[in-house]
């Protein structure tokens, strides 16, 4: 019995509606209610998961960015990341619960728990996150669309473009700044929703087919 799922291919509706359903359950949580910028660590806690940081020195396979302890319902995250530019830490923390929902059997989890309990000594290895390919590599890339989804729901982004002008990057940047997101995470998820178009090599920003209507 391993406690890490074998790669499936999960649509990208899957994924969207697993972060919606969690959001959903935090409004329905009035201790839990989302505000944006979205506090990835009250997500983690709202699922019964602890986070630190800490220094994860790299292993014989290069550098890890964060890891999980799914016994001990722990994500740390290697502090590293504190260096780069703001919006990295709940990208990487929103990525790490993707991970969580959608890589880790939490029934499988709680089995071996519950086996620990009973004096069993088990060693479990940490699922660790870092640079892969492979299907490894998929697995990455849905728990970084998953991050997605939850720090930049559809809904909220509507509000926030119903006020904003899209095809201007000072709008952006604050857009950016109310998500609590890099501004790589912003245009990714735009381009995603065919909110905008930003073709290779030029700085202007034209708006897609699907962009939302603008109040005025």
């Amino acid at each position: 019995m391993s406690i890490i799922k074998r790669y499936r291919y999960i649509p990208d509706s899957e994924i969207e509606s697993r972060a919606n359903n969690i959001l959903k359950r935090m409004q329905e949580t009035p201790k839990y209610i989302p505000k944006w910028p979205l506090d990835a660590t009250r997500v983690a806690e709202f699922l019964g998961l602890d986070v630190v940081w800490d220094k994860i020195p790299p292993d014989a396979e290069g550098e890890i960015a964060a890891r999980i302890l799914p016994l001990e319902h722990l994500i740390e995250i290697n502090e590293d990341i504190l260096e780069l530019p703001k919006g990295f830490e709940e990208s990487t923390l929103a990525h790490e619960l993707g991970h969580w929902e959608l890589h880790i059997d939490q029934k499988a989890a709680g089995q071996f728990e519950e086996r620990i309990k009973q004096g069993d000594d088990i060693d479990m290895q940490p699922f660790l996150c870092r640079a892969v390919s492979g299907q490894l590599q998929k697995m990455e890339w849905q728990a970084q669309r998953f991050a997605s989804y939850l720090l930049m729901p559809r809904y909220v982004l509507e509000q926030m473009a119903a006020e904003r002008d899209l095809t201007k990057w000072s709008h952006l940047y604050a857009m950016q700044k109310d998500l609590g997101v890099t501004i790589t995470n912003l245009k990714v998820r735009l381009i995603q929703l065919n909110w905008i178009i930003l073709p290779p090599g030029d700085s202007t920003i034209y708006l897609g087919k699907a962009a939302p209507i603008r109040k005025k």
